[in-house]
């Protein structure tokens, strides 16, 4: 039987017809019987090609065969759908658009970093050029650069304690300047060059009463002295560099302006009698200094020393907030001071003091510098002979001015005597009897301590 395609028209019973059973037509379905109700009984089963009857016994009634009614109240199968599906939530979805964005971002700075490294290109940000190492002569780096190598650190060590200070070198026998209160009471003496080469030192002498000390180094070779200016030059303004070791930092550089000269500073008087005082006609900087630049050079625009920087003001003792360190009043000795001083302790180890030969009262409270009624000894306040006797300063006199400068107390009056040498002619400005008198004194001279 050759295979073909049914293309008889659609049954009619697709649409259910009305009426009974009875008028259906040949070929189409009994309808199912109704819950409760017996249907036909069953009968042998027809071939399906044939449509004649099979089983073992073809005479017997044939069964009547079960059909599907499309109309039946009760379907043969019946389809599983399964648990209806509910709508995704808006926080679900919130979740997984979180959980992608961390997978993405972890996937995408893992693949990045192994990208990175996996790279032969080699990420450089920009930056200058070597510049060439050398500075303006006038710069604080080119100062600091011609005068760090004639600059060295003290180490002292005394029966007190150790501690340090800064000096400079004054020429090629090694000798070296320095402050007296640094090495006034040494045992041992070390000194540190800018190259880190160290050596001991000997003390050549030392002046109390102008803080100044030379130490000398033997052996060294390569020394460079550093060049002294002429601190008569100074003007308020002037840039300044100072180089020193605060708190054992050696080759410290510091910069500043010269705030002040002729600033009458006095230190030390530790001792009580004073012996140990010292008398400056300072040079007052900004720059800053701290205990261990003492010693150290203070340097103009040419790297020329014009200063040993000395001392600091600092805060008053009972002042809380008081700062332990420089709060921009440094002074330092001019160094035409230092410089005549420096040649006499090398010569002779000793230094002498211009003196007119009076005795002052230190308690006098006026303005001015009153000379004494008497020596501390009982003798005349007025040294016969002296160079105060010569020029006609008599017992009682008050002293006012020193060559046209006014004179504050008795401490200023030595300070401005000390600015000078032996054998300078001075004019002094007396007060006596009410009455103003100019005396011409010539200084004299004697031993320091």
């Amino acid at each position: 039987m050759a295979d073909s395609q049914q293309t008889d028209p659609a049954p009619s019973w697709w649409s259910r017809p009305e009426g009974t059973a009875e008028l259906r037509r040949e070929g189409v379905p009994a309808p199912r019987p109704e819950a409760g109700q017996p249907g036909p009984e069953p009968g042998p089963a027809a071939d399906p090609y044939t449509g004649a009857a099979s089983g073992p016994e073809p005479d017997a009634p044939a069964a009547p065969v079960v059909r599907y009614d499309p109309w039946g109240d009760q379907p043969l199968q019946v389809v599983d759908r399964g648990r209806q599906r509910r709508g995704v939530g808006l926080w679900q979805l919130v979740a997984f658009g979180a959980g992608v964005a961390l997978l993405a971002g972890g996937i995408g700075g893992y693949l990045g970093v192994v990208a990175e490294r996996q790279s032969s290109t080699r990420l450089e940000l920009p930056q200058a050029g070597v510049a060439a190492a050398g500075r303006a002569p006038g710069s604080v780096a080119g100062i600091a650069a011609t005068a760090l190598p004639g600059v060295v650190t003290l180490h002292v060590r005394s029966t007190d304690g150790s501690g340090t200070g800064t000096g400079f070198v004054l020429d090629a026998q090694g000798h070296i300047l320095t402050n007296n209160h640094v090495v006034g009471d040494a045992k041992d003496i070390g000194v540190t060059f800018s190259t880190g080469e160290s050596v001991s030192a000997e003390l050549v002498g030392r002046d109390t009463g102008y803080d100044l000390a030379v130490v000398k180094v033997s052996g060294v070779r390569g020394l460079r002295p550093l060049s002294l200016g002429n601190s008569e030059n100074v003007q308020v303004g002037d840039p300044v560099v100072a180089i020193g070791a605060p708190f054992d930092l050696s080759n410290t550089v510091t910069a500043g302006i010269i705030s002040a000269t002729g600033r009458p500073v006095t230190a030390g008087g530790d001792k009580g009698d004073g012996s140990d005082v010292s008398y400056v006609d300072a040079l007052q900087t900004d720059a800053p200094i701290n205990p261990g630049n003492s010693g150290g050079p203070l340097l103009d625009a040419k790297a020329h020393v014009v200063g040993i920087n000395s001392a600091i003001r600092g805060a008053d003792k009972d002042d809380p907030d008081r700062q332990g360190g420089s709060i921009g009043l440094g002074f330092a000795i001019p160094i035409n001071q230092g410089k005549r001083v420096a040649e006499e302790l090398i010569r002779t180890g000793r230094a002498t003091h211009p003196v007119i030969g009076v005795t002052l009262d230190l308690q006098y409270k006026g303005d001015g510098a009153r000379v004494g009624d008497k020596a501390a000894d009982g003798k005349p306040s007025v040294v016969t002979d002296g160079p105060g006797a010569r020029a006609g300063i008599r017992a009682g006199d008050v002293i006012t001015k020193v060559d046209g400068q006014r004179v504050r107390g008795g401490d200023e009056l030595i300070i401005k005597i000390r600015a000078h040498r032996p054998g300078d002619p001075l004019t002094l400005t007396v007060l006596r009897e009410g009455r103003e008198r100019t005396l011409e004194v010539v200084l004299g001279s004697a031993n320091g301590s």
